[in-house]
């Protein structure tokens, strides 16, 4: 499979196969699945509250790679001495307006205003609970480097962010932040902020690669046999952090869900996954808890090592590490 270039039909970006999007088709089977969902799909305990030790950023990570799990696929990533932030989303609802949407299951564990000194944002793809208008507009008069894929740079801009900070990237274009080079790889989604418009932005996955480590941020993904041609192009991996939340029989082809999470995993030649993409809003029928459960049978079964620190704590990456934060909120 080729990795550099996307391409389009028309306006519209194509998947790096044929891929079913959950359009229109779909909407009233969908619909009948959610009116008869029995799943605790919204945690019936609150969740958190979480809170960040801010002090730990006045020290860099002992292992050289360090993250900070915010939810959902908002990760404060400290790796070979620079800060990536992640599909930041600090926002109580995903949605075009706060008075409705999926909500948040618990706050932030820190402030905007509280994160340290950043060198560089990555915004995988349009899709709310990836690019959140509140959230990026906190950033809009600061001096911090934006990754984008292609067409999604308008809505930055639209957003406040400046222009010659906003580095636009087709998959297999790379951008040196520090020391670390940050290359876009495809993935297997969809973009589109409302019912026209779909497909007309890029989504994209990421590798960074510094010095000492090699690390990848698979974002939203359906299974598609492209993880192993990046697995085999820029792998191994010391860390892979891939989406095991929002699945179903209607999102096969875009989401993965553990099983295809983990297969991804090992196809990409990682060493430790870290799952994203699960535990904070409501996106899908299943329990909130069914992803990760599923997947630590799955990672015991694949023989894969995990990564589940706790929403807000800073963790060095090291070896496997499971705090199961979730049982303790499990009905």
């Amino acid at each position: 499979m080729n990795l550099a270039g996307s391409t389009k039909k028309g306006k519209k970006f194509q998947n790096p196969i044929p891929t079913d999007e959950a359009g229109f088709d779909k909407m009233i089977p969908i619909m009948k699945d959610y009116w008869n969902n029995k799943a605790e799909s919204t945690p019936k305990k609150q969740l958190g509250p979480f809170k960040t030790d801010i002090s730990v950023y006045q020290t860099p990570p002992y292992s050289g790679l360090r993250i900070t799990w915010v939810g959902h696929s908002s990760l404060l990533i400290e790796v070979d001495g620079i800060r990536i932030l992640t599909d930041p989303v600090w926002s109580d609802r995903v949605s075009f307006t706060q008075l409705m949407g999926p909500k948040r299951f618990f706050a932030p564990p820190l402030a905007l205003s509280d994160l340290p000194p950043l060198d560089v944002v990555i915004v995988s793809h349009d899709h709310y609970d990836h690019l959140d208008s509140g959230t990026i507009q906190f950033f809009k008069d600061k001096q911090i480097h934006f990754i984008t894929p292609l067409g999604v740079c308008d809505i930055l801009k639209d957003l406040g962010i400046q222009e010659n900070y906003i580095h636009e990237v087709d998959w297999g274009d790379s951008i040196m932040i520090g020391d670390c080079n940050i290359t876009a790889t495809p993935s297997r989604h969809f973009s589109g902020r409302g019912i026209a418009g779909r497909n007309q932005t890029l989504w994209a996955s990421f590798v960074i690669k510094g010095p000492k480590h090699n690390i990848f941020f698979g974002a939203d993904s359906g299974w598609f046999p492209g993880f192993a041609d990046i697995g085999e192009q820029f792998g191994p991996f010391d860390l892979t952090m891939l989406e095991i939340g929002a699945y179903g029989h209607n999102w096969a082809d875009i989401h993965m869900g553990p099983d295809n999470a983990s297969n991804a995993h090992i196809a990409l030649k990682g060493d430790i996954m870290m799952p994203i993409h699960w535990g904070t809003f409501n996106l899908a029928l299943h329990a909130w808890y069914e992803p990760v459960e599923r997947l630590v049978e799955f990672a015991k079964q694949k023989n894969i090592k995990l990564f589940l620190p706790e929403p807000g704590k800073p963790t060095d990456v090291k070896t496997t590490y499971n705090s199961e934060w979730w049982k303790r909120f499990m009905s």
